[in-house]
């Protein structure tokens, strides 16, 4: 089975001496749909960044699809689609430019570009939008902004941080059956969540990391057979406003 993301001995410490992973061994194999859980500060977004060269390692190992990031990253980037937390478009460029844009940086002609910018806004609800600035889209369409951007170049290796994370129930459950659709269709995806349940919802493997350590890799199934949990999403017609004591 090919890996779509292997790691060998993974490490990083800052300069303040802040350890922010250790020894981080993990392969994802293609096809896969994985989670990486852990709480706020645990290291998560760190490996994020290391794979996306945004951070520098301070040791170990990664490659994509069997391409070192060290020696061949413009190759590697190839492979590679990355929606971070943070909003980090031209807020005053369309979505239409935004993605045309994105695919100019993979070195995409323009007639192909223009074709991508299209099939993925309009499989992202956003096509109607597409002239309007992007300061002016809802939470929720710059998130899928966000996903149609990373996606334009069809990258085989799709990650995520955290892209759920402030959004409302409602939100996060069709952003589930966007992502499910780019999994079944044959992308590889690595999730970034500190929820459980999006975890259980969505992937069949997972990898547990607190304090810069992996704890847990392992099926979905098997963690849950482990752990003898059963996590349940409630839907309510209208906001909470009394909880009462235990």
């Amino acid at each position: 089975m090919t890996a779509a993301l292997q790691i060998q001995g993974l490490g990083k410490t800052y300069a303040n001496g802040t350890m922010a992973l250790q020894d981080i061994d993990l392969t994802v194999n293609e096809g896969d749909f994985f989670a990486l859980l852990g709480p706020n500060g645990a290291g998560k977004s760190t490996a994020i960044g290391i794979i996306s060269s945004l951070i520098n390692k301070t040791t170990g190992k990664v490659h994509v699809f069997g391409i070192d990031i060290d020696q061949h990253f413009s190759r590697a980037k190839a492979h590679l689609g990355v929606v971070p937390q943070e909003f980090n478009f031209n807020m005053f460029e369309t979505p239409w430019q935004i993605t045309v844009n994105q695919a100019g940086y993979y070195g995409i002609e323009r007639r192909l570009a223009q074709a991508r910018a299209e099939q993925y806004l309009t499989q992202f609800g956003l096509w109607p939008k597409r002239d309007d600035r992007a300061r002016a889209l809802s939470g929720g369409m710059k998130r899928r902004l966000m996903i149609a951007r990373a996606l334009v170049h069809e990258p085989k290796l799709l990650i995520l941080d955290e892209p759920t994370a402030g959004v409302d129930i409602e939100l996060r459950h069709s952003m589930w059956g966007f992502l499910r659709q780019i999994n079944d269709a044959g992308t590889t995806i690595i999730l970034t969540t500190h929820y459980l349940e999006e975890a259980e919802h969505l992937c069949r493997h997972i990898g547990i990391i607190d304090q810069g350590r992996l704890i847990e890799n392992t099926s979905m199934r098997s963690l849950l057979t482990k752990l003898q949990v059963e996590t349940f999403v409630l839907d309510l017609s209208q906001p909470i406003t009394h909880v009462p004591p235990e």
